[in-house]
């Protein structure tokens, strides 16, 4: 078996007693909350699988929260999250439900900023702090997280991925990873890249120059 990271060997630096039920929980959360750009005034978190039946007596619900308030892993404050979210005007709604096919440890979250922009992310949290988001913004996609990552969304033109593509040959930042979901031709798309270094701002203003490209999101997990 190959391990893909020190996480799958021995698990991530974390406050809480399941690398799974909190350390993985804790990433969806800071993936969302980074996603969004800002801190949210509301969070509507759904648990499936065996986190709604054990979020609360494994501490996922803080963990979530304290994603979202981006805390670390390894964060003292997730500990007292709920009550540090309340304090910053954060209102939490928790719900569980059935997804049949998805992992046992998935998570959707969605959040409102103060300005009234939603974004939301289904992940699964799948051993050892390891994540995999699924979809963003009901488009499917696979991220793991560990990498900075470009979220983009725009028009599905002809010519935006080269010019994507071209935009990081640029700045000398090697791609590690791309995908791409569409609602249909020449409809909405969502590109996720996954680099392999640290995305420089001037590649973030680069591509959110393009035409027919509307927003650009950055994720670094790793900050």
């Amino acid at each position: 078996m190959r391990f893909k990271n020190v996480f799958s060997i021995i698990g991530p630096a974390m406050i809480g007693p399941s690398s799974s039920h909190t350390a993985g929980a804790v990433r969806i959360g800071r993936f969302a909350r980074q996603l969004l750009g800002s801190a949210p005034t509301e969070a509507a978190i759904s648990f499936y699988g065996s986190f709604a039946e054990t979020y609360s007596g494994h501490g996922t619900d803080l963990a979530i929260v304290g994603g979202i308030l981006d805390y670390r892993t390894d964060d003292e404050r997730i500990r007292h999250s709920l009550r540090d979210a309340a304090e910053q005007g954060v209102r939490v709604v928790f719900f569980t439900g059935v997804l049949p096919g998805t992992h046992p440890n998935t998570v959707k979250i969605t959040l409102t900023s103060q300005d009234g922009r939603h974004t939301e992310v289904m992940g699964a949290s799948i051993g050892g702090g390891t994540i995999v988001i699924r979809s963003i913004d009901g488009f499917e996609v696979k991220s793991s997280g560990e990498l900075p990552t470009l979220v983009i969304s725009h028009a599905d033109r002809q010519g935006v991925l080269a010019g994507i593509t071209a935009m990081f040959s640029r700045e000398n930042v090697n791609i590690g990873y791309i995908i791409t979901d569409r609602k249909g031709r020449t409809a909405e798309a969502l590109t996720v890249v996954e680099a392999d270094s640290s995305v420089p701002p001037e590649l973030m203003e680069a591509i959110g120059s393009l035409e027919h490209v509307s927003r650009v999101a950055y994720i670094d997990l790793t900050r």
